[in-house]
């Protein structure tokens, strides 16, 4: 296959589905693959780290008129320097691993409620992978318990404006106002102790504030991305745990390991801003990129027996959350959640079995679950310890 073929098979259902033979193919032609005049496919790890890593590549970043994409245009994630270093500075003022930290017990309470709430026989990703970072995430931005439920799928609409085909459609751009709508009411009326608070104080305080319009978009990316990432981490990493349990020996190993294996983000693109060589292909100044970071994760040059999950892996630093200026900003959370998750999940339902065919969300750019369905027994032939 060529490189244009492989990408246009990543786009194919069946790609969307199975996309890591087409990532071993790709392998097999080089960690930097010409795709058309200008644009490269890059699937190497060193190659894709070297990218992100690189200030001369950027963001793609175009005006747009439709709300979904222009949402995502204002927000951290699609922007460059000088604004994007602005708002990020900002943002990470008040979201700092010591804020982070101390979600803990807000996290452990989370997890031990919801699995004190799970029948014998359950959809997990709706009863727990959907529930634990939406309760996170809404306690740390200040939104009211009442309102939790409206997101799942608010976000799912949304984020497919993130993928690589047009698939941001009406419902995208309804998400998008309809989040507006709802978190310009949360600015109006912050929580005193919520993140939301705090980034309308960051926004009026100095010079480098941030637009009313900058503030609204980045609430709704920390909304979105603070859920939709961990649970597909979380329904991913269940998935896994449900034919071999005994793999959770080192939970933080496990989850990074899950990260590589079967990385809730798989792709991103970057465009040239100048002219740069890229583990030895010359890549002219304006080219795009798509980056496969679930390739990179699985480059046999950098980890070996790739295709293998190995919960023991040495040196194991997947890509999945980016690296260099636009590392994820609640990378920390999603790792701290799924690992206190996945313990309390195993001692309290040693065997977990599943009860039919799991569905997979048709997305190229976000991998996980929609459906997961499971039997659960803690044991004593009950489905809870109440």
């Amino acid at each position: 296959m060529t490189a244009l073929e492989i990408l246009q098979e990543l786009m194919s259902p069946a790609g969307r589905a199975d996309p890591f033979p087409l990532y071993g193919a790709a392998h097999r032609l080089g960690p930097v693959l010409p795709i058309a005049d200008d644009a490269y496919l890059v699937v190497g790890y060193d190659a894709v780290d070297d990218v992100l890593r690189s200030p001369i590549f950027e963001i793609p970043s175009e005006p747009s008129t439709r709300p979904a994409l222009d949402l995502m245009q204002r927000s951290i994630l699609r922007t460059n320097p000088p604004d994007h270093r602005r708002m990020r500075s900002l943002i990470s003022q008040v979201f700092t691993p010591r804020r982070v930290a101390a979600l803990r017990p807000v996290v452990e309470a989370a997890v031990d409620d919801l699995l004190d709430g799970l029948p014998g026989e359950a959809d997990f990703m709706d009863r727990f992978a959907f529930q634990l970072p939406v309760t996170v995430i809404c306690e740390l931005l200040g939104v009211p318990a009442y309102d939790r439920h409206r997101f799942r799928p608010l976000a799912s609409n949304l984020t497919a404006a993130l993928e690589l085909t047009d698939t941001a459609d009406a419902t995208a751009d309804a998400a998008a106002r309809e989040l507006g709508e709802y978190f310009a009411d949360r600015i109006r009326d912050p929580a005193a102790d919520g993140l939301v608070g705090a980034l309308v104080a960051a926004r009026d305080a100095g010079d480098e504030r941030l637009s009313d319009e900058e503030l609204l978009a980045n609430l709704i990316l920390l909304l979105v991305a603070g859920f939709e990432t961990t649970t597909d981490l979380l329904g991913n990493g269940l998935a896994i745990l449900i034919d071999q349990p005994d793999r959770l020996t080192d939970p933080a190993a496990f989850v990074e390991e899950v990260l590589r294996y079967d990385s809730p983000v798989q792709v991103t693109t970057r465009v040239a801003r100048d002219g740069r060589t890229v583990a030895g292909t010359p890549i002219p100044a304006g080219s795009n990129l798509v980056l496969l970071l679930g390739a990179a994760n699985r480059d046999p040059a950098r980890f070996p027996h790739p295709d293998r999950f190995d919960a023991g892996r040495a040196d194991n630093k997947p890509l999945s959350f980016g690296a260099g200026a636009h590392i994820c900003l609640g990378n920390t959370l999603a790792r701290l959640e799924a690992t206190i998750a996945f313990p309390r999940l195993l001692e309290r339902f040693p065997t977990i079995a599943p009860t039919g065919e799991p569905t997979r969300r048709d997305r190229l750019v976000l991998r996980g679950y929609q459906t997961l369905p499971i039997r659960l027994d803690d044991g004593r032939g009950g489905s809870s310890q109440n």
